[in-house]
């Protein structure tokens, strides 16, 4: 059976941009631009009203930017969308708050169109778009050390407990904290099967708990979560 088309709504406040997207993912039959919007304030009621699989969201935009309109989407709907951001410079706050805030993944609008397919279609059907050394790398510039900054001002990732790391991370089984540093190194559940010699269903169960005890949308929040509570040296 023929699965339906993945549904795609494209963000930017470029139309060039917006155009370029729209023909590289139409070319595809298993792929359809369903929307289009130029700014963060317009993205959210779109998004709301069209509910599509796949939001390609630009960062820095007017009246609303990527970060804020990622945020109200995934906070007001039932089923939200999958949320990869669109940006010019790899290390880049913006990212990095999207990321925090729930976007499954990002993309470099200099990506070639075989990286912006691949990308779409591997969060159409429910994974993150990980690349370990850049979430690393921007986890060392802007991730919250646990133990700064006043409470009010920390994420619950990077909450510290006594020992300077956030109470999730003794509330970690040994072979949970063994998944959570592969799925920091990228690795997917089959490799990870593999490298730890169990059954591929062990290791869904064990991935569902790391995202459970992190507070984690899927696994880029956890790794984020990893690095801001301690769990993870943030070295580049």
């Amino acid at each position: 059976m023929t699965r339906p088309a993945l549904r795609i709504v494209i963000a930017d406040d470029e139309r060039m941009v917006r155009t370029a997207l729209r023909v590289i993912l139409e070319a595809e039959p298993d792929l359809e631009v369903v929307g289009e919007a130029g700014s963060g304030a317009e993205v959210v009621p779109l998004v709301r009203s069209l509910a599509p699989d796949v939001v390609l969201m630009d960062v820095r935009m007017p009246e609303i930017d990527g970060i804020r309109a990622t945020e109200r989407i995934l906070a007001t709907m039932a089923a939200p969308p999958r949320i990869v951001v669109v940006t010019t410079f790899e290390n880049d706050s913006y990212v990095y708050e999207a990321l925090r805030v729930g976007a499954a993944g990002f993309l470099l609008k200099r990506a070639d169109p075989d990286e912006l397919i691949g990308a779409v279609r591997l969060v159409g059907r429910g994974d993150s778009l990980l690349f370990p050394a850049a979430v690393r790398s921007l986890a060392a510039m802007y991730a919250p050390a646990p133990h700064s900054g006043p409470p009010h001002s920390r994420s619950p990732h990077s909450a510290a407990g006594p020992l300077g790391v956030a109470p999730w991370v003794a509330r970690l089984t040994d072979r949970e904290a063994d998944v959570l540093r592969l799925i920091a190194t990228g690795l997917s559940n089959h490799e990870m099967s593999e490298h730890l010699g169990v059954g591929p269903q062990t290791i869904k169960t064990h991935v569902a708990a790391v995202l459970a005890k992190t507070g984690s949308r899927d696994r880029t929040q956890a790794v984020i979560a990893a690095y801001e509570g301690g769990f993870l040296m943030r070295k580049h």
